[in-house]
C-alpha cells in the first residue's frame, strides 16, 4: 500500500512475520554493527523486493540460505533473491550491515530515529525512524513480532520492547536479549541505551512492570512512576484488558529527545513526565500499538483516543468534565485548532498536529453526546477488542460506530468534525 503522506515507506509483496536483531553499538565511536533476520511471507510472486534502510553499510544479503543480489537507491534496499518466490512463501532475510546511524528529521522538523545521549543512544521510529537502524518494512499496516539483542559495552543497559529473554557478558561487552510476542509496528520499536535504574514492579492482576530511568531522572521520575499501576488499571477500566504482556516506561533525560513517544510495553519519555502524559502514552498501547493505523491518514485514531483518555482522567480525577474541556477548546482563539480536520491532515508535516489531537478528541466527545454515557463507554471497549493486535482506517471506525448504532445519524459529525474544513457551527 502506498501510503499517502509517506510514499516511499513501506513495500508491497510480502507480509512481516518475525524480526530477529542483533545489534552491537559502542557510544564512544557510534558505530553500530547490526545482523536481521527477517521471516516474512510471499503475497504475490516475487523476482525481487525491497526493505526499507536509510544509511548505513550493507555488507551481504541471503534469503533462505543463499546469496541474494542487492542495489541501493535511497531509502531502497531492492533484494533480488537467488530464486523467484512464490505467492504464500515464508522466506527468510537476512541483512548484514554496519556504520553510523542517522538522526532523521521529520516533516514537521522533529529528530527520530537513532539519537546519541550523553551516554548511549535511543532509538525512535515514529512515523519512519526505524529504518535508520534496521532494514524493514518500515509501515504501520505491517506488524510483526520481534526478538532485538543489544550488545554494549560491560556497564550499560540496553533496554527494548517486550520482556528481557537473557542477558550474557562475555569479553568485556554485555547482551541483552528483549522478546515481543505480540505484533508491533516498526514506528513503536525502541533501544535505549545508557545508564539506567532498572526496576521490577506488578501491576493489576500481577501484569509485569519494567521501567528504565536514567540515573539523573530517578528522584524527579519516582513520584509519577509510582502511579503508574493505577493509571493502568484505570485504563483497564475504561478501556478493556491490557493488550500486551508487560508494561512500564523508559525515561531518558531531558533533551535526548524532544517528545514523549507510544513505544510498545514501555512509552520513552525525556524526563519526568506529568501524569497526564503518563496517561496519554500508555493509552496508545490500546490506540495506536494494539489497533495501529492503516495509513498515517489515520494518525487520530492514535491521537484523538489518547487525548480524549486525558480529558477522561481529568474527569474521573477531581478536573475538569470531559464536556467543559470540549468546550474550552471550542470557544479558544486558536486558528491552528481549525487549519485541517483530523481525518485528512494537510500534509506530511501536519499528521501530529493540533487537530489530529484535540480535534479528534472532539470528535470522540461528539459520538459520546450522541450515544449517551453507557453506551460510549462501551464503544471505547469494544472498538480496540474488535481490532485487538491489527490495523484500522478512519473508514473502518466510522462503519464499525455506525454499525453498532444503527438507529443513529453520525453524518453530521463526519462531515463538519471529522472530515469538514473550518470551525463547524456552535455546538
Amino acid at each position: 500500500m502506498r501510503d499517502p503522506y509517506f510514499p516511499r515507506a513501506g513495500n508491497g509483496g510480502y507480509d512481516v512475520d518475525h524480526y530477529a536483531l542483533a545489534l552491537d553499538y559502542t557510544p564512544a565511536t557510534r558505530r553500530l554493527t547490526g545482523t536481521a533476520v527477517i521471516t516474512a511471507r510471499a503475497t504475490k510472486d516475487l523476482s525481487a523486493f525491497d526493505l526499507d534502510l536509510a544509511g548505513l553499510r550493507v555488507d551481504s544479503v541471503a534469503v533462505d540460505g543463499r546469496d541474494a543480489r542487492f542495489n541501493r537507491a535511497g531509502q531502497e534496499l531492492t533484494v533480488r533473491p537467488h530464486d523467484d518466490l512464490r505467492a504464500g512463501h515464508t522466506f527468510r532475510t537476512t541483512v548484514r550491515y554496519f556504520g553510523v546511524p542517522r538522526t532523521l528529521t521529520d516533516p514537521d522538523g522533529s529528530a527520530e530515529g537513532w539519537l546519541p545521549t550523553a551516554d548511549g543512544a535511543l532509538g525512535l521510529g515514529e512515523p519512519v525512524g526505524s529504518m535508520a537502524w534496521f532494514p524493514g518494512n518500515d509501515h504501520p499496516s505491517d506488524k510483526a513480532a520481534y526478538d532485538i539483542t543489544v550488545t554494549v559495552p560491560k556497564g550499560l543497559q540496553a533496554v527494548s520492547n517486550g520482556e528481557l529473554a537473557d542477558q550474557s557478558t562475555h569479553g568485556g561487552r554485555t547482551s541483552y536479549h528483549w522478546h515481543t510476542a505480540e505484533p508491533m509496528a516498526a514506528y513503536v520499536a525502541t533501544v535505549a541505551i545508557g545508564h539506567f535504574v532498572i526496576t521490577r514492579t506488578e501491576g493489576p492482576g500481577g501484569l509485569p512492570v519494567l521501567t528504565a530511568v536514567d540515573r539523573t531522572q530517578v528522584g524527579a521520575s519516582a513520584a509519577v512512576l509510582a502511579r503508574l499501576p493505577a493509571v493502568v488499571k484505570w485504563e483497564e477500566d475504561t478501556f478493556g484488558p491490557y493488550p500486551f504482556s508487560s508494561v512500564g516506561a523508559i525515561i531518558a533525560r531531558p533533551g535526548d529527545a524532544g517528545y514523549a513517544l507510544e513505544t510498545q510495553n514501555r512509552p520513552v519519555f525525556p524526563g519526568a513526565p506529568e501524569t497526564g502524559t503518563l496517561v496519554h502514552e500508555l493509552a496508545h498501547q490500546w490506540y495506536g500499538d494494539s489497533v495501529t493505523p492503516r495509513s498515517w491518514r489515520d494518525m487520530w485514531l492514535n491521537e484523538g483516543f489518547a487525548t480524549y483518555a486525558q480529558w477522561l482522567w481529568q474527569e474521573d480525577h477531581g478536573g475538569d468534565s470531559a464536556q467543559q474541556t470540549f468546550l474550552d477548546y471550542y470557544h479558544r482563539d486558536d486558528d491552528a485548532l481549525w487549519a485541517f480536520p483530523p481525518a485528512r491532515p494537510s500534509g506530511a508535516e501536519h499528521i501530529s498536529g493540533t487537530p489530529v489531537y484535540q480535534r479528534g478528541a472532539m470528535v470522540l466527545h461528539k459520538i459520546r453526546q450522541k450515544v449517551g454515557d453507557r453506551a460510549f463507554f462501551a464503544l471505547l471497549r469494544a472498538w480496540p477488542a474488535a481490532h485487538r493486535h491489527g490495523n484500522a482506517s478512519t473508514a473502518d471506525f466510522t462503519a464499525y460506530v455506525e454499525k453498532r448504532f444503527p438507529g443513529a445519524d453520525f453524518s453530521e459529525i463526519w462531515r463538519d468534525w471529522l472530515y469538514g474544513e473550518g470551525k463547524p457551527a456552535q455546538p
